[in-house]
């Protein structure tokens, strides 16, 4: 049944915590349902040492032993995968939901210039992600089923908006770790400098003029492939897009749309950690609104996942342009959490935090 029409009250909880000093993901997130009290729903893992960190979590604020109804992995990157290993080897794990794109290796074998069998291509994929090998063997050894998780699936009260299913198997032969094929695109040594010579700028915005750029240099293949969610709870919703670049979040909002289902979110997370490349102007006017007066009523809230040593994440341009469409941008604090929840109980212990302010002169 649609969460939608179950006519219950449903308050959720979002947790995101701090991974350490660099960039990554781990979010825990507890929501009531009308006939089995909690569920608890995990997206993402961060590093090794973020998996200890998140059982600790799970076992103060939403009970120790209690079953997490779900894991979803975003997508194939360390920064969130290698944290879930210990969660689903020590939690009771309903279900976990990752894309394997060795699955696919009869569909793609196209791309890679006949230089492989299936069963050759299956295992040099296998091969190029250790850690994706190690997570799914580590919930088949425990009898936790292993799903698929694209664009249409329901993961609890979670709407799969982004990848779909044909969408992906073109990105598999462009991600970094599988072998060389026609589709991946190869930049070389020139580029990359031209690229970091061309960031360092100063840049000026108002509340009415914005840097965010609408064709930026593109993020990773397997960004893109980021599982892209939809929470719905009542008439709220909430966007989780661990990396998701722009491509994957038009993809989102046509899925959306065709469902009804495309309007402002209660909360949002900042794709990438708030990297330039991942939002454009058009792509969050069609997700968070146009941007509104100065100092208006508040659309959302998001948050921002940010390691401790990486300053300058969320950039700028992408946090005022949150704040611009009415979501002000929380970033997680150094060996913590930051908490946003709509009708549940208090947590004791909680601190409030600031917001990113608006910036108008920074360099980039």
């Amino acid at each position: 049944m649609h969460p939608e029409q179950q006519g219950a009250l449903v308050g959720y909880e979002i947790d995101f915590l701090s991974v350490g000093d660099s960039n990554g993901d781990a979010i825990c997130i507890r929501y009531s349902t009308p006939l089995l009290g909690y569920n608890i729903h995990i997206t993402d893992g961060g590093y090794a040492d973020t998996g200890q960190r998140i059982i600790d979590h799970v076992n103060q604020y939403y009970g120790r032993g209690s079953c997490i109804a779900n894991v979803v992995l975003s997508h194939q990157d360390g920064d969130h995968i290698a944290g879930l290993i210990p969660v689903v080897r020590h939690l009771d794990v309903g279900a976990l939901w990752m894309n394997r794109p060795w699955l696919y290796a009869a569909e793609i074998l196209h791309a890679f210039h006949r230089n492989y069998t299936v069963e050759g291509l299956k295992r040099a994929i296998r091969d190029a992600y250790p850690l994706l090998v190690e997570l799914e063997e580590t919930a088949l050894s425990k009898g936790i089923p292993v799903y698929e998780s694209f664009a249409g699936q329901w993961i609890g009260n979670f709407l799969v908006l982004a990848p779909t299913r044909e969408r992906y198997l073109t990105l598999i032969p462009q991600f970094d770790r599988t072998p060389s094929s026609y589709a991946r695109p190869v930049k070389g040594v020139f580029g990359k400098l031209f690229e970091a010579a061309k960031n360092l700028a100063s840049f000026f915005e108002t509340w009415t003029t914005e840097a965010l750029q609408e064709n930026p240099s593109p993020t990773s293949a397997s960004n893109e492939s980021c599982v892209v969610q939809l929470g719905i709870f009542d008439q709220k919703t909430v966007l989780l897009t661990a990396d998701a670049g722009p491509a994957a979040l038009a993809e989102a909002a046509d899925v959306a749309q065709a469902l009804g289902l495309l309007r402002p979110p209660a909360f949002v997370q900042v794709p990438h950690h708030g990297s330039r490349r991942n939002v454009t102007p058009s792509v969050l006017n069609r997700w968070l609104g146009p941007a509104v007066p100065e100092g208006s009523v508040n659309r959302g809230t998001a948050f921002c996942s940010v390691g401790v040593n990486k300053p300058e994440y969320p950039r700028k341009r992408v946090s005022n342009a949150f704040l611009r469409r009415g979501y002000p941008v929380y970033k997680t604090v150094s060996g913590g959490w930051i908490r946003h929840a709509h009708d549940m109980p208090n947590r004791e212990g909680i601190q409030p935090i600031n917001p990113v302010a608006f910036t108008s002169w920074y360099e980039e």
